[in-house]
């Protein structure tokens, strides 16, 4: 009996959702026994034409990390999307577009601007920036369209299931490869984690007051962080409670705040819009003037309250007049 087949793909991410695969360690034996891998470049030397000649759906499931940034990563995730039976988006990226999805607060004009040109490590008198198309004595060479969006992975192809994370950690990557190889998933849509906020549990949460109310913002760099107690009780900003479990509480482990690379539990439609309600009903201030000193507090609010979700928020991007 044949092995069902399986992909990974890395589309607009870091490389750490291909690092969780490897952080399974032994137990990344168990997957290679039980499955055939039929794309996974970082790993092993296949060739889209590979894939391309595959029947349609033959591909058990594809894991495709990472957002949707360019026109042959949108090419590729649709050619998996027909071969595959099942897509999982999986990592921060591809589930809600992640820290490259900061990139919609601007454009691509400005990117390359600054990249190609301004930066101060790069000398470029020319002011040559890349071309989708050139010409040379060989012939014409090309490179694929560099989009002024970022998108999740559902804005471009049809996902089954997701698995969050900046990266995913290793107990729910191999629970979801079960999952799948035994037939036992949820409903089409689910994301593969607790569908609960963070703060449920949270090694802080009993720190954290029934009714509390904060009177300045700080930065984790401007305090010395109590371990033991809530960080929305010390003033400082922790995504934790519109954001879903299941991380095994790394970052606070670490004494850092929640940056909210889980994305939202399924009764909340934006997580920075979440978040930031909660936030401004625990803020002791009914002066105008105390409250604008308090907010203003906040460096980069936009940044902080859509770290990971934006392409997949109700913004989706900024507005372009």
């Amino acid at each position: 009996m044949s092995k069902p087949k399986v992909a990974f793909y890395w589309c607009a991410s870091c490389g750490g959702c291909e690092e969780a695969v490897v952080d399974l360690a032994e137990d990344i034996l168990k997957v290679v026994e039980a499955v055939e891998f039929v794309l996974w470049p970082v790993a092993m030397d296949f060739k889209i034409k590979d894939v391309e000649a595959l029947q349609d759906g033959e591909i058990a499931v594809s894991f495709i990390n990472g957002a949707i940034r360019t026109e042959e990563q949108e090419h590729v995730a649709n050619l998996l999307r027909r071969k595959s039976g099942l897509i999982v988006a999986f990592g921060s990226c591809a589930h809600i577009g992640g820290i490259p999805g900061l990139a919609n607060f601007t454009n691509r004009d400005f990117i390359f601007d600054l990249v190609y040109q301004k930066v101060p490590s790069v000398s470029n008198p020319g002011k040559i920036i890349p071309q989708e198309t050139v010409k040379v004595k060989e012939g014409e060479l090309t490179l694929p369209r560099f989009y002024n969006t970022v998108y999740t992975l559902d804005q471009v192809i049809d996902v089954d299931y997701y698995i969050p994370g900046c990266a995913p950690p290793p107990n729910l990557v191999l629970k979801a490869v079960e999952a799948i190889l035994s037939g036992s998933l949820p409903d089409k849509g689910a994301v593969l984690a607790p569908d609960k906020a963070l703060c449920d549990t949270c090694k802080r949460r009993d720190t954290k007051p029934d009714a509390f109310v904060i009177k300045e913002i700080k930065r984790v760099h401007e305090v010395l962080i109590d371990p033991t107690t809530c960080f929305l009780a010390q003033g400082i900003i922790c995504v934790g409670p519109a954001t879903r479990d299941g991380c095994g509480e790394r970052c606070i482990n670490a004494n850092m705040p929640c940056r909210g690379c889980f994305g939202p539990v399924s009764r909340v439609d934006d997580q920075g819009a979440a978040f930031l309600s909660s936030l401004a009903s625990i803020i002791d201030a009914n002066d105008e003037d105390e409250i604008k000193k308090i907010t203003d507090s906040i460096a980069d609010p936009a940044g902080i309250f859509y770290f990971y979700s934006l392409p997949a928020s109700m913004l989706r991007r900024k507005r372009e007049l």
